[in-house]
């Protein structure tokens, strides 16, 4: 009950990133959602919830602490634009140009980016949770690795396997992410995969030398080759549960 409180808070707290901002110009708005041409236009706190945009001319809006919660924006140009605290929650944003964009604090949760172009994209404090198809030139690892646990946590092993898929590809030694991965596939039912990214796990802990990787990928070995009538629990393995169980290292494994 707390989690589903407290997510709501942060879902209504991003709808005000400038609660002091200037109202976007009348006109403007007007404008774009007539024609979707708004070139240089002043949009900041402007309200365009669930606004079909697709293929609209933004380049160099200024959209500033604008909500754009589920609105289309696939396609559209948005060089240049200042999106800075601007609400971007589920927005579909596929084939978008977000080159030399501001995005600074802005809120990318669930958004759609396959095929977005980001070249030279502030994305300082934004929140990518959730999101789908995050170009790799503009994400880290270790961000990539937090937001697969989260979503792991979350019971989204799915989503979490992209994530930690994602992680491993800008850093193929990355022991924790094929360890996170391993559980993630092992709450899927997927033994062998489990089985395969624990032993890769292994390896690179053993290799970087962290004895407390170490301990925890061989202490899922040991769970994953235990027959399954040996176990008191039948049911579907519990990602959480596990992680308890070996002193929950793995959620603290962002640093590796």
């Amino acid at each position: 009950m707390k989690k589903q409180i407290l997510a709501g808070l942060i879902a209504l707290s991003s709808l005000g990133f400038y609660p002091t901002a200037q109202a976007a110009n009348a006109h403007h708005v007007r404008q774009l959602l007539a024609t979707k041409e708004c070139e240089g236009c002043d949009l900041s706190g402007a309200g365009l919830v669930m606004a079909d945009l697709s293929g609209a001319n933004l380049r160099g809006a200024n959209l500033t602490g604008a909500n754009l919660s589920s609105s289309n924006l696939s396609g559209a140009n948005l060089q240049g634009a200042n999106l800075s605290g601007s609400s971007l929650f589920g927005v579909n944003l596929s084939g978008a140009n977000l080159c030399e964009v501001n995005l600074t604090s802005s809120d990318l949760r669930s958004t759609y980016l396959v095929n977005a172009q980001f070249t030279n994209t502030n994305l300082n404090g934004a929140n990518w949770e959730g999101a789908v198809g995050i170009p790799l030139e503009v994400a880290k690892p270790e961000k990539l690795y937090a937001l697969g646990v989260s979503a792991a946590q979350k019971g989204n092993q799915e989503q979490a396997i992209t994530y930690f898929n994602q992680a491993i590809a800008l850093k193929p030694g990355y022991a924790g992410a094929y360890l996170a991965r391993g559980v993630a596939r092992y709450q899927l039912f997927d033994s062998p995969g489990a089985l395969q990214d624990a032993q890769m796990a292994e390896k690179f802990f053993y290799s970087q030398g962290n004895s407390n990787g170490l301990q925890t990928a061989q202490a899922f070995i040991v769970e994953l080759q235990t027959p399954r009538t040996a176990k008191v629990d039948k049911g579907k393995p519990n990602f959480v549960d596990f992680v308890g169980g070996v002193g929950s290292v793995l959620l603290n494994l962002f640093a590796f």
